[in-house]
């Protein structure tokens, strides 16, 4: 998959026009935003396994005696 030059120059100076068009509090906002739908350091690098261990050696529960 190869990108033509030109093609690959209209979408850059695409992306910087709609940068610099829009304000700088609405981009502040997007960024803030982005950082904190990001998953947590653990789960990024780890994965579920964190949880699952959680889950293994937590405190057991027994059911209610009837």
């Amino acid at each position: 998959m190869t990108i033509k030059t030109d093609e690959y120059i209209k979408y850059l100076t695409e992306r910087v026009i709609t940068y610099m068009d829009t304000p700088r509090e609405v981009r502040r906002e997007l960024r803030t935003k982005q950082r904190s739908a990001k998953p947590p350091w653990h789960v990024h690098w780890f994965g579920m396994v964190p949880m699952s261990i959680r889950m293994l050696f937590g405190k057991k529960r027994t059911p209610p005696s009837d």
